[in-house]
């Protein structure tokens, strides 16, 4: 099995063989960033701009950084200890936001106006569901569906909102107001 390539940034992960830290974020799969630093959000913007995942960690949750750290593309932000899971499921693509910051960055930008998605309820269910960090057999149980049509789901809403990787869809969704 591969092992997941790290980079840290003002922040610790713990001790896993699924994780090999690297001496350079820039070289890494996946950054962690703390962001309670100054002049992270600039951090976050060139790592992104290099095409490395960003995971934002903090110990405080102070909204306006979490926003800041979501604006600048971080794939996802989670109060410390950092969970091993979170930095996987960074690597793979996904989104992923502690409880209480998944609702800090939903309540931010809810009643924004938002360019009108042709999403079904479902879709537009499902959609919420993945910017709130949950896995697709997390949605799946949540909903009473099979994991297969979560994934459908999910390909669906990709495609109509154009784009590349639940990470991207997350920072779009939240943009745009449509969790």
């Amino acid at each position: 099995m591969d092992r997941v390539t790290v980079g840290l940034v003002g922040a610790l992960v713990p001790a896993d063989p699924r994780l090999q830290v690297v001496d350079s974020a820039r070289s890494a799969q996946v950054a962690v960033v703390g962001i309670t630093q100054p002049g992270t959000v600039g951090v976050i913007e060139e790592l992104v701009g290099a095409g490395i995942a960003v995971l934002a960690v903090t110990r405080d949750v102070r909204h306006d950084i979490v926003l800041a750290a979501v604006r600048a593309g971080a794939a996802g932000c989670v109060v410390v200890p950092v969970p091993v899971d979170a930095v996987l499921r960074t690597a793979a693509g996904e989104a992923v936001f502690s409880p209480g910051l998944a609702e800090v960055v939903l309540n931010a930008h809810s009643g924004a106006g938002a360019p009108a998605a042709a999403l079904t309820d479902r879709e537009g269910e499902v959609l919420r569901l993945v910017v709130e960090g949950l896995t697709g057999r997390q949605i799946a149980a949540r909903l009473v569906l099979s994991p297969r049509t979560v994934e459908n789901h999910v390909q669906r809403v990709l495609r109509k909102l154009g784009q590349p990787n639940r990470a991207a869809l997350v920072r779009y969704a939240v943009e745009n107001g449509l969790a």
